[in-house]
């Protein structure tokens, strides 16, 4: 089970990603390690920017889905990951194909949680390295509003 105290159900997280961002723009969890969740965008008309390269927005969103994703499979019972700061560096361009985002922790504590994410190109070659910050809150009960 790794760092992970819920185990990863990539089909059911699929699913949750329904009608959301990620569905929109093609993403795709793909893997769970014992450290690491691993996820797809692909590099099409709904990711590229004017020149015809992977948007660095469309860079970022695939770094945060998955850094929220894998952090708030580490949570206590009770609370939700929330992400408070995300920083990305774009390395190098993509122009088609698919890019694969892999989330590891760099810290997994009671009030936050840090993740990096690198984004590959299909050749493996590094197109993105992303840090996630993620304060962690009580959830809020749906009944007694916002």
């Amino acid at each position: 089970m790794g760092i992970w105290r819920t185990s990863p159900d990539l089909v059911a997280l699929n699913v949750a990603a329904r009608g959301t961002l990620a569905q929109t723009l093609g993403m795709h969890l793909t893997e769970a390690g014992a450290d690491f969740l691993r996820g797809t965008l692909p590099v099409d008309a709904r990711t590229v920017q004017p020149f015809g390269l992977l948007h660095g927005g469309a860079s970022a969103a695939l770094a945060e889905t998955l850094g929220s994703a894998a952090a708030n499979l580490c949570c206590a019972p009770g609370t939700r990951a929330v992400g408070l700061e995300i920083n990305a560096n774009h390395l190098r361009a993509v122009r088609a194909g698919t890019v694969t985002g892999t989330a590891r922790p760099l810290h997994l504590g009671r009030a936050t949680q840090v993740w990096e994410i690198r984004i590959e190109d299909a050749d493996g070659r590094l197109t993105c390295i992303s840090r996630l910050t993620c304060a962690i809150v009580a959830e809020r009960d749906p009944n007694h509003g916002a």
